[in-house]
């Protein structure tokens, strides 16, 4: 291996740990699979090692001030669904939502570590609900959303429709409570749910 490329790899090597990340949810954050870059058999391009460096920073960033990311926001909810509980999971999504709405807000450049691709959470119905609520933040504040949770991205598939339960309302009072955006994607939960303290 040239001197560049064995450069290149300790910088993926190197930012592969300042994530925080398995190897395999670095990869999955930034779209790929597999370790030919950090072993530099595979030269990456010039635009995705830059991502990879920028991805990296602000996911140590986002950890050390103990803010959520997509990538533990989906394991907190993965660990949440394996052990039945629906509400911690709710608790978890509702939480990494909150998160990068005050990280928007401020302009932190943690925020940035929300362009980071979570691995699924097991559900793809969950996985819908992260991406529709990481959306509707980047929306609100006038950004571009990260690809995996845009319009375009992570939802049920056609014609699919998910109801939350909720303690205290029906079926059809969830529905009617519904916001569009959610309900435009075929997830139904009464906005009451939505709301933290």
């Amino acid at each position: 291996m040239d001197e560049d490329s064995r450069a290149v790899a300790e910088g993926l090597i190197q930012a592969l740990t300042d994530s925080g990340l398995t190897q395999a949810d670095f990869a999955s954050a930034l779209g790929t699979s597999g370790s030919t870059y950090r072993a530099g058999k595979t030269m990456p391009t010039a635009a995705f090692y830059l991502r990879a460096l920028r991805l990296a920073s602000s996911l140590k960033r986002a950890r050390e001030h103990g803010w959520v990311t997509p990538p533990s926001a989906a394991g907190e909810i993965r660990r949440a669904l394996r052990r039945g509980d629906h509400i911690w999971a709710l608790k978890m999504v509702l939480q990494g939502r909150d998160h990068l709405h005050e990280l928007l807000r401020e302009s932190d450049t943690a925020a940035e570590a929300w362009l980071a691709a979570p691995r699924s959470t097991g559900s793809r119905q969950w996985d819908a609900l992260l991406a529709a609520l990481a959306d509707h933040e980047f929306k609100a504040v006038q950004r571009e959303s990260p690809p995996w949770a845009d319009d375009d991205g992570e939802r049920l598939e056609a014609g699919v429709e998910w109801v939350l339960q909720s303690l205290l309302l029906d079926d059809a009072e969830v529905r009617a409570t519904t916001p569009d955006w959610l309900a435009d994607r075929g997830i139904y939960t009464a906005d009451r749910d939505l709301v933290t303290a």
